[in-house]
């Protein structure tokens, strides 16, 4: 599409939510109907680029999609149209929580094996903690000592020194908020590391002690770092105040992930885990629920902008196979966008990328009229904000 006949397109579209809640339903419904009927093992397919990954892939499709969509269910349930929907799937999600980690059940899953159900338990605690009332509370105690049975195991896997050391301080952040018990030094030890030592400028951090230009900062270092602190602020514990100097970094992330957000609603396909699709915003779609917002950036040209990459990448069946699960890829059948480590699970981590639905329908972010986000209006010739550097 040329440009002159993109920049005419009419972008006062009413049903925006619709499509995301649409899209994002499409994808997790597989997944949640099957772990809360016992049949994720029976009916999921794995592929994975290496076998040995294949036993842990059910834990990541169920706990990177409870990632994504727990600010969603955290509204509740209600009459409407959308309001079902969520009342189906906090039923589904609670019931599938409960079997991964019941020992007696067909769908019982893996958590003391190195070294993969340590993500993904970390994953699944940060949707638990962004829904704690509709999907948490709505578990008896029976059961949440079951799974936290479940989640302790994961103590016995150490992380690697990367992106990693987060995910222990994820979990123990969960155990501190809902039974009081933690280890210590699980849980500040990937805090003070990013705090200390591997901040490296403009509100990035490093996948490690050295930079990496891929997307992580968005699938896991900002977004864990916001939900650990905001945990150790309520409870008063350790460096708690870094909060506050972190969220006025991520509202500067999310700015750059605004801007990578082309006129025809792409972005640049770069490094590791591409298969993770529009997890690439997580960290974006976080910051609009916390409502940090650049000056120069509104919410509703967030929510256009982000639209348009929704319906480029899941508008047709391409990325989803005859039974509605996801197909490795990028944007379709792409198998080679794989990496070692990736399976069936991993992309459901694309979940992520929905977060802004936590927001009501009455947030400016779904009910402003439309706008051009940034990239689509400096290609048509309008004027912007030069975006300056972060001051830390």
């Amino acid at each position: 599409m040329g440009f002159k006949s993109f920049f005419s397109k009419n972008f006062n579209s009413n049903n925006d939510r619709k499509i995301w809640v649409d899209t994002l339903s499409k994808i997790i419904n597989p997944v949640l109907t099957n772990a809360a009927n016992e049949t994720l093992k029976k009916n999921m397919p794995v592929n994975a680029v290496k076998n040995e990954r294949a036993k842990f892939a059910h834990l990541e499709a169920v706990g990177r999609t409870v990632c994504g969509i727990a600010p969603w269910l955290e509204l509740g349930a209600d009459n409407s149209y959308e309001g079902k929907l969520r009342a189906k799937y906090i039923e589904l999600t609670t019931k599938g929580l409960v079997n991964i980690c019941n020992p007696d059940s067909p769908d019982y899953l893996i958590f003391n094996q190195p070294y993969q159900p340590l993500v993904d338990s970390a994953h699944l605690v940060e949707g638990l903690l962004r829904a704690k009332t509709q999907l948490w509370d709505n578990i008896n105690h029976d059961n949440q000592e079951m799974i936290v049975d479940a989640l302790k195991q994961t103590r016995s896997i150490e992380p690697w020194i990367n992106n990693w050391i987060l995910f222990p301080s994820m979990i123990e952040a969960f155990l501190l908020e809902t039974t009081g018990e933690y280890d210590e030094f699980r849980l500040m030890h990937g805090v003070n590391v990013y705090m200390n030592e591997w901040y490296c400028g403009d509100s990035y951090y490093g996948d490690g002690p050295n930079f990496h230009f891929d997307y992580y900062n968005s699938y896991v270092i900002h977004p864990m770092l916001t939900d650990i602190l905001s945990v150790l602020r309520k409870h008063g514990i350790g460096e708690y105040t870094f909060l506050d100097a972190h969220l006025h970094r991520l509202r500067h992330y999310a700015g750059h992930l605004e801007r990578l957000i082309s006129p025809e609603g792409t972005y640049p396909v770069v490094g590791r885990s591409m298969l993770y699709r529009t997890a690439v915003f997580q960290a974006l779609g976080q910051a609009c629920l916390f409502g940090l917002y650049n000056e120069d950036v509104k919410p509703e040209q967030i929510r256009c902008a982000l639209t348009s990459v929704i319906q480029n990448q899941f508008s047709d069946n391409a990325n989803f196979d005859n039974d509605g699960w996801l197909r490795f890829g990028f944007n379709g059948n792409q198998p080679n966008v794989a990496e070692d480590y990736s399976n069936t699970g991993s992309m459901y981590l694309c979940t992520t990328g929905f977060l802004p639905l936590g927001l009501p329908e009455k947030d400016r972010f779904w009910s402003a009229p439309s706008a051009e986000w940034t990239s689509l209006k400096a290609w048509s010739g309008k004027d912007i904000d030069s975006n300056m550097y972060i001051k830390d």
